[in-house]
């Protein structure tokens, strides 16, 4: 162990919907500045690439590591995420005397002590340059997997869920890296309610159908997280909204399965809503 020495570390893929999350760590070197290091999402991806390559020819010791698709659905993404950068950290060839990682939450067993840092990678240019690796090296990686799997757009939306990926799902549902723990997903294996039924329509009504589902989830969820605060007329106004813009959907004989699954969801909301108000 070098003492002294601070890794910064970082992940990037929390949110998309495919693909797997990767994760950074980097010493960076005092005699050797990299100027410009900066939170990767404020930087556009020509600058990230520039960085990343100065990171890694500059540092004292940087790796990079992931953790499957496979394994963020058997741990959740939380825990992949912790795995990932538990990796990273154990894969520098030079061993800090500390991390400093990106969140509120530090993974275990890294064999040196750690720190969390709520907006680390906008704060500490350690963690900045990890955030600059991870989100490179997750992007280069959906752009090669979108060549595997050209109908979605990985190499524009990265995977996350974007409205054109939405679209895409709509159409073609989802493929082996889709991460089907995460709702917009896992939807097509609910009792094979939307893969068998789903796939029997035609394909306007199968793409409107399941956006109306995901429309829906995200409305109950947020009465979910809203607690005591929620508002019931608010709720009732966006469901209102919600049945209006799809009244096509909704006046399709082959879509009444996920009619009646979007209301059975959001009267179950309402109903938890209403109890939290009492």
């Amino acid at each position: 162990m070098e003492p002294g020495l601070v890794c910064g570390v970082d992940e990037a893929g929390r949110g998309p919907l495919a693909g797997p999350v990767y994760a950074a760590a980097v010493i960076l070197d005092r005699a050797r500045r990299v100027n410009g290091l900066a939170d990767s999402k404020v930087l556009s991806a020509e600058r990230r690439e520039v960085l990343a390559a100065r990171i890694k020819a500059r540092a004292i010791a940087w790796s990079v590591a992931s953790a499957t698709v496979e394994e963020i659905d058997r741990l959740n993404i939380f825990h992949a995420s912790m795995l990932a950068m538990r990796r990273a950290v154990q894969a520098l060839g030079v061993r800090p005397a500390e991390a400093w990682i990106d969140g509120n939450a530090c993974p275990q067993n890294l064999g040196c002590a750690a720190r969390a840092f709520v907006d680390g990678d906008a704060l500490h240019k350690p963690i900045s340059a990890a955030s600059i690796l991870a989100k490179t090296a997750r992007d280069a990686e959906m752009t090669g997997l979108h060549q595997r799997y050209p109908n979605y757009g990985f190499d524009r939306h990265k995977g996350y869920g974007t409205a054109d990926h939405l679209e895409a799902l709509g159409r073609f549902g989802p493929c082996d890296i889709h991460r089907r723990s995460f709702y917009a997903v896992g939807v097509f294996f609910q009792k094979d309610l939307f893969a068998e039924r789903w796939s029997a329509m035609a394909e306007t009504l199968r793409v409107r159908s399941y956006r109306m589902y995901c429309e829906a989830y995200k409305l109950s969820a947020g009465t979910a997280l809203a607690g005591k605060k929620a508002k019931l007329q608010l709720f009732d106004k966006q469901h209102k909204s919600l049945k209006r813009e799809y009244a096509d959907v909704r006046a399709a004989p082959d879509a009444s399965v996920h009619v009646d699954l979007v209301d059975e969801m959001l009267s179950k909301a309402r109903r938890g809503l209403r109890a939290r108000r009492a």
